[in-house]
């Protein structure tokens, strides 16, 4: 089976502590969080409401319910339903995805 990669951004787009959204055709738009310098990539929406993750860093603007980025469970209420997360690797200043196999709902 063949796997959906993409690259989403380079590495210097995003510095420690920042999350930046990324939309691609045909997939739900996606958020990936700089924590550290590792880099996690989780959907962008709540899971509880239609807010980007982005906007909250880490934790939903519209109702705080935050989750672990290298999971996607949820953390603390309202969110219940976990995020889907993906694979994501560092090539040279590339960061690649797996849109596919890689994504999980944990």
């Amino acid at each position: 089976m063949r796997k959906e990669m993409a690259v989403l951004c380079k590495t210097s787009d995003i510095n420690p502590g920042e999350c930046k959204r990324v939309e691609i055709d045909g997939h739900p738009p996606l958020a990936i969080f700089n924590i550290g310098g590792k880099f996690f990539v989780t959907d962008d929406t709540c899971t509880h409401g239609q807010a980007s993750l982005c906007d909250g860093f880490l934790e939903c603007p519209f109702h705080a319910g935050t989750f672990d980025v290298s999971t996607g469970e949820a953390l603390s209420y309202p969110a219940t339903d976990s995020l889907k997360t993906y694979a994501v690797r560092v090539d040279g200043d590339d960061l690649v995805v797996d849109l596919d196999l890689g994504a999980h709902p944990h």
